[in-house]
């Protein structure tokens, strides 16, 4: 199994291969980013990926328009990452 490094904001931590961002943040013990529903639906945890490689699980438009996830913008919840990520919070 792959672990890939994840930094927010220039706070890092380990995601082990086939788990999404927001939960590797949180059972890291780590609060980088605020904690919603975790099912794509609230946004609260809107980030935009600066480098690496990832996969999204399903996401609400009304949350992540398709322009906005072709920036590179996506919900930590729903990012499965294929590579170490950079990744900003993207705030309100």
């Amino acid at each position: 199994m792959m672990i890939y490094r994840i930094n927010i904001d220039g706070k890092s931590f380990n995601c082990p291969e086939g788990q999404t961002v927001l939960i590797a943040m949180t059972r890291t013990g780590n609060t980088f980013l605020p904690v919603g529903c975790c099912s794509g639906g609230c946004g609260v945890c809107k980030v935009i990926v600066l480098k690496g490689d990832y996969e999204t699980k399903v996401m609400s438009r009304a949350k992540v328009s398709i322009e906005e996830e072709a920036k590179g913008i996506a919900l930590a919840c729903r990012i499965l990452p294929a590579s170490d990520l950079t990744i900003c919070r993207v705030k309100a």
